[in-house]
């Protein structure tokens, strides 16, 4: 069974049988569950939360965990090629998975007790719980390291008081993963769970973008959290960065989805267009738009193969990670502006993907590492410098 969908360059042949099934059943997926109620919640601003069991039930969630927690020891290119699949269907629908595995998962099978693990892990991975992860602020984005929320211990539990911001899934979370400040200036690791008196979670309206996908603020208020919900193994801020770069790495490939969405929407409609007398594909400024996003797609479809490959072998470095998020998200915001101006007019309808995927590319531009900050650490990785002040 060979891959299917953008395969230009072969790059199914230098994937696991494994990796293969993988990829095409996130595709078979996306194609009969996703894109045909896809367009009706973007307009709505509603996230099709009925699809999280059946995602459960594929494995979706944290599947390169062990399996006593509920993973499925996948690769991290398998995980990655599903990251791509889901975000060609929409980035709402990635995002949920990305930080129902990398961001709520993850830190609990890194930082979390036995205990805590064998509690939360498993029912996040079926889906029958969700969950969301709470680090930016309404006045520290880029710069977590300014954080401002608190956590005091008060005897056998801690008070938690701040705001987070751009919580996605955070309204519909059954628990977060919430990161504050103790007083000794300690960066900690907290779950709260829905329901603690003084948390709430209001969702946040009026987006343009990510408009299929829930995105709320976090409010703590005098919070009290047993100590057996702090992350024991958490080490200060770079816990919750290790984290960040989990989601960032699924992104890095998810960006090429939306690209890939674009791309061959783009390409069925420069096919079947006529204009004076013969397909609009034909014409030679149409190819060369479309020879720039083949080109954009194929060389980050081997950028994060590479790097899976380098994360499967325990030697990446955060750096790499952020070349492929920027160089994915770069090509993906090209291949989307690109493929509008293909379209015409018909690029603005939403009867085509390509202005809901132009739409939320912006969203996921800027979270997890802005291109700037991206920009920055691969400057400091190069030079030695670093030029964040």
């Amino acid at each position: 069974m060979g891959v299917q969908g953008f395969d230009f360059a072969l790059f199914g042949t230098q994937l696991s049988s494994d990796e293969v099934m993988i990829q095409n059943m996130a595709r078979e997926f996306v194609d009969s569950a996703v894109l045909p109620i896809i367009r009706g919640h973007y307009a709505q601003g509603t996230f099709p939360v009925d699809l999280v069991p059946r995602m459960g039930s594929l494995g979706f969630f944290g599947p390169t965990l062990p399996e006593q927690y509920g993973g499925s020891n996948l690769s991290h290119v398998a995980y990655g090629l599903l990251m791509q699949e889901l975000e060609r269907g929409d980035s709402g629908i990635r995002s949920f998975a990305s930080v129902q595995g990398a961001l709520v998962m993850y830190p609990i099978f890194a930082f979390g007790s036995e205990a805590q693990k064998q509690q939360w892990l498993p029912p996040l991975a079926r889906g029958d719980k969700i969950g969301c992860f709470g680090l930016t602020e309404p006045d520290h984005g880029s710069d977590p390291a300014g954080m401002t929320t608190r956590a005091r211990r008060d005897g056998g539990r801690w008070i938690l008081n701040g705001t987070k911001m751009w919580i996605t899934n955070g309204t519909i979370a059954d628990i977060a993963v919430v990161w504050a400040r103790d007083e000794k200036d300690m960066v900690q690791g907290f779950l709260v769970e829905r329901g603690m008196p003084g948390f709430s979670a209001p969702e946040m309206t009026g987006k343009l973008s990510l408009r299929a996908s829930v995105t709320s603020e976090l409010v703590l208020q005098d919070v009290r959290v047993p100590e057996s919900q702090r992350l024991p193994k958490t080490d200060g801020i770079k816990s919750a960065l290790q984290c960040l770069s989990q989601a960032r790495y699924g992104i890095a490939w998810g960006g090429l989805g939306a690209a890939i969405a674009c791309y061959e929407a783009a390409l069925a409609y420069s096919q079947s267009r006529i204009q004076f007398g013969k397909p609009i594909g034909a014409f030679q400024l149409t190819q060369r738009k479309l020879v720039d996003m083949l080109e954009g797609i194929t060389a980050g479809q081997l950028l994060v193969l590479h790097i899976g490959r380098l994360k499967d072998r325990g030697e990446i470095r955060f750096e790499h990670i952020s070349l492929g998020k920027m160089h994915s998200m770069r090509v993906a915001r090209r291949c989307a502006r690109l493929a509008r101006e293909i379209l015409g007019a018909n690029g603005i309808l939403d009867e085509y993907p390509v202005m809901r995927h132009m739409m939320n590319i912006e969203s996921v531009f800027t979270y997890e590492g802005t291109d700037d900050i991206h920009t920055l650490i691969l400057g400091e990785a190069i030079t030695g410098y670093a030029a964040f002040a």
